[in-house]
């Protein structure tokens, strides 16, 4: 039982190949047929996502994210959002790499079973890095105008934000 999880991926792969043969179907053609389409993909959403990350490293560096949060901090304190957490909300959409980055770190810094550790754990796991999704699948089918996406994916991500606070306070307290 210890090592279910190392045969697991082989096990699918040669169900799917022995699968595929009994088929009679051609499983290397048709594999290759599917890495072509996914270099295709890959080489449609790769300026997208090359500009997404320029745009946060020029956040991060520029000093906007601070400003950003300064702006921000009192309505956080109105809906009793941490403002250690702050920094981590205002990137969280944008990249997720970056954000969990910083989460690790406030981690470090105030311990997770901290209420902050504790809001910014639930916050992480409710919601999601919107503008990499919205680039990576509308780029990976040709939509351009993403329409109301944005800002209902922002509303989604501002409800969490406040929620997890408002859980966080009720389960755990302050």
């Amino acid at each position: 039982m210890k090592n279910i999880g190392a045969y697991a991926i082989p096990s699918v792969i040669a169900i799917i190949v022995i699968y595929g043969l009994a088929k009679k179907v051609k499983v290397f053609d048709v594999f290759m047929e599917g890495a072509k389409d996914g270099l295709k993909t890959v080489l449609g959403i790769l300026p997208s996502l090359v500009g997404l990350v320029m745009a946060v490293s020029m956040l991060r560096e520029s000093g906007a994210l601070e400003i950003i949060v300064k702006v921000l901090s009192p309505v956080a304190n109105f809906f009793g959002i941490p403002e250690d957490i702050m920094p981590l909300a205002v990137l969280n959409p944008i990249s997720g790499g970056g954000s969990l980055s910083m989460y690790e770190s406030l981690l470090k810094t105030v311990g997770p079973d901290s209420y902050t550790g504790r809001v910014a754990s639930v916050m992480m796991g409710s919601t999601e890095t919107t503008f990499y999704a919205i680039t990576v699948y509308y780029g990976s089918v040709g939509i351009k105008k993403s329409r109301q996406t944005i800002p209902a994916a922002l509303c989604a991500d501002v409800t969490s934000y406040i929620a997890s606070s408002w859980i966080v306070r009720l389960f755990f307290g302050k």
